[in-house]
């Protein structure tokens, strides 16, 4: 036998060790290693791309945006910003010869701009508290921008001699939204004249209007949009207030006319969602998102097309039995490409405008979250699956075919060991099929036993598709040893509207045979443990764990529910959005006749409650307030009934900081190891 020489010895070492990276499983720690791929953004000649990543420091407890360019049909990204301050919104000034962005100065935000190579970055805007958007005009005559302005009176105005005085007052609805108190504010929408990096006059055209545009909570700037030749302005707002704002989905899209300061309603026909104004290239058509049924937030979102020639309108989507968004208009203004759900997945479609005719674009086990024209035929997306983070890729619109861009994670992904994701269609008790995702742990061996995890899915009306969680990662619980059982049950979208809506007013109902059925169809399996079964989920994911607790008959071994609802009156109550519960539980409590949904709180099962169970919640959780998890928590304690509670103080309905987060995750998995190992 040879000897081995001594770099022999050493490559077959370093191969070792490359070897052994690959094993390693995904801990915790690791999803705040991922680079966050977004906000991508097409130059006016389709030869550059801008995104944003953002990356975390665990030890800081703080997040870094930088944005970064490459060319579009592929390269090396470079990052253009590459400083300590955190850079968002990276937008082009149409002429391409500038980039516009919204970083920190001063203490506030303002708009900043460069050179698309990233040097000579100044401040643009010194904007009184900040702003929170922005986008240029295409004549770059002006710019929009957004920020919170005061317009109710506070009890600090109304007692100005009370310093030491803490108070909030209100005498409507809705005095708090998702995480915030309302702080007598509202975004409002300002526009200014621009000239070659300098503003000049500005106007809020929502002046004393107590509104919000974009949408709170989590609208941007993409619910306003400029036409063509600049001079006027489409944007987003829902014009009510109180009870009718609280108990509503009525949002409308607004066009401001520059020269004349005049604001007209484009969309008062429709009574529920208007939004995500697009107008196409050539300027005759507006398209946006709509949905039709006045209160109910997950109807399908439609594809309305207006010509601003004359006013008239058409559902370009009628016949098409899927919600659409992220609309995008090609050059010549004759296809609109949009993002649509099909079977848990996200894909590329388009709408060719003169024969109304939709086309799916793209295919595949993945999902693909935007989209930007880059030229003709050539799209640049984000797309994400539940094992890979998001990335871009580069997309032929004539006949589909897409090539990743980045690899922003590609290093990290190298070393993780990563469990298989499988697709099944499973029978429901009433013949219908059901689409279930079952995640494998990494080195998955057949011939052993493993606990299994039910995932029961928020929303209600969210599909489990294949984006890539940051806090509830399959992968992540398959690292752990864990099969994971994740089905697309009754009330999720991207199986038709039917299968969406049949929820509404049936929460105990046929959803939760469809959870029971898929985890038991998948304990069948010879590999999987039938007495090691655990239920997890959050928001109604985690109103199903406490439906589950009282009627199980003693399927499960363990429980845990994150911010869920457990007694419907008390919920109803303290929520915020009362559209969502008058639609989906069909009324209040207090109703002659009496909602039937009421009968399928979780409370009302609390005597059959004989498993160990974990309850978490955000105290910043205005959608689902803390008191629903505490009420859990206590009933489990009284029954004598193994439990614990996890509660964060500075957390809303997510639990988005980096310390916060691993601590959940490691305390998820000591429940449930505890339990079922």
């Amino acid at each position: 036998m040879k000897k081995l020489t001594f770099l022999s010895f050493l490559l077959i070492f370093t191969l070792a060790l490359q070897l052994n990276a690959q094993q390693s499983t995904m801990k915790p720690e690791t999803l705040w290693e991922f680079g966050r791929v977004g906000n991508s953004r097409v130059s006016p000649n389709g030869q550059t791309v801008l995104f944003t990543i953002t990356t975390f420091n665990i030890e800081a407890n703080r997040s870094q945006v930088d944005i970064f360019s490459m060319p579009a049909n592929g390269g090396t990204p470079v990052n253009i910003t590459n400083n300590t301050l955190n850079e968002s919104n990276p937008g082009w000034r149409p002429d391409g010869k500038k980039i516009g962005f919204i970083a920190p100065f001063d203490g506030a935000s303002q708009l900043w701009e460069m050179n698309p190579d990233g040097t000579e970055q100044k401040v643009v805007s010194v904007i009184q508290g900040g702003i929170t958007g922005f986008g240029y005009s295409p004549d770059m005559k002006h710019i929009f921008f957004t920020k919170r302005v005061k317009v109710d009176v506070s009890p600090k105005d109304r007692y100005p001699d009370l310093t030491m005085a803490n108070a909030l007052i209100y005498d409507s609805l809705m005095y708090r939204h998702w995480d915030r108190w309302h702080d007598y504010t509202y975004s409002h929408v300002f526009v200014a004249t621009y000239s070659n990096g300098t503003i000049g006059d500005y106007k809020d055209i929502m002046e004393n209007q107590p509104y919000d545009s974009p949408l709170a909570p989590m609208g941007g700037v993409s619910q306003i949009a400029w036409a063509p030749d600049g001079k006027s302005l489409a944007y987003t707002s829902k014009k009510h207030t109180g009870k009718e704002k609280a108990a509503g989905t009525n949002s409308d899209i607004y066009l401001y006319i520059i020269s004349t300061n005049e604001t007209r309603n484009l969309t008062s026909f429709n009574k529920g969602y208007d939004y995500y104004p697009v107008f196409s290239p050539d300027g005759r058509y507006l398209a946006w998102q709509s949905m039709e049924t006045p209160g109910f937030e997950a109807d399908k979102d439609r594809i309305l097309i207006m010509d601003l020639r004359n006013g008239t309108w058409k559902d370009y989507s009628q016949g098409f039995d899927q919600s659409s968004r992220g609309f995008v208009w090609s050059i010549d203004s004759k296809i609109l490409y949009f993002i649509s759900g099909h079977h848990a997945t996200y894909q590329v479609y388009s709408l060719e405008l003169a024969t109304s005719r939709i086309k799916k674009i793209t295919n595949g086990i993945h999902d693909f979250l935007s989209v930007a024209i880059a030229g003709s035929n050539i799209l640049i997306g984000e797309r994400a699956s539940m094992s890979s983070p998001t990335e871009l890729f580069r997309i032929n619109a004539a006949n589909g075919q897409s090539s990743q861009l980045t690899q922003i994670n590609k290093p990290l992904l190298d070393k993780l060991a990563l469990g298989r994701v499988e697709q099944r269609w499973i029978k429901t008790v009433d013949d219908q099929q059901m689409l279930v995702w079952v995640i494998y742990p990494p080195g998955f061996d057949p011939a052993k036993k493993y606990p299994a995890l039910l995932f029961c899915a928020g929303g209600p009306q969210n599909a489990i598709s294949q984006s890539f969680s940051y806090r509830w990662n399959f992968q992540l619980m398959a690292a752990n040893g864990y099969i994971v059982v994740a089905p697309n049950r009754r009330g999720v979208p991207t199986f038709g509207q039917a299968w969406n809506d049949q929820i509404i007013e049936d929460y105990g109902g046929l959803n939760m045979q469809d959870l029971m059925q898929a985890i038991k169809e998948v304990s069948k399996e010879p590999f999987v443990d039938e007495n090691r079964l655990g239920a997890v989920g959050a928001s109604y994911g985690g109103y199903s764990v406490f439906w589950l607790a009282g009627n199980h008959n003693g399927l499960f071994k363990s429980f845990i529910a994150h911010c869920g609802m457990f007694n419907f009156e008390s919920w109803y109550g303290t929520t915020e959005e009362m559209f969502f519960a008058n639609h989906d539980l069909g009324g209040p409590y207090w109703a002659e006749p009496r909602p039937l949904s009421y009968d399928f709180s979780p409370h009302l099962f609390v005597s059959r409650w004989d498993t160990p169970i974990m309850v978490i919640h955000g105290a910043k959780d205005y959608r689902v307030p803390l008191s629903e998890g505490m009420q859990a928590f206590n009933a489990a304690q009284l029954r004598g009934i193994p439990s614990r509670l996890l509660v964060f103080p500075e957390e809303n309905h997510w639990v988005l900081q980096p310390q916060n987060s691993i601590l959940w995750q490691r305390e998820f998995f000591r429940w449930l190891d505890q339990w079922l190992k």
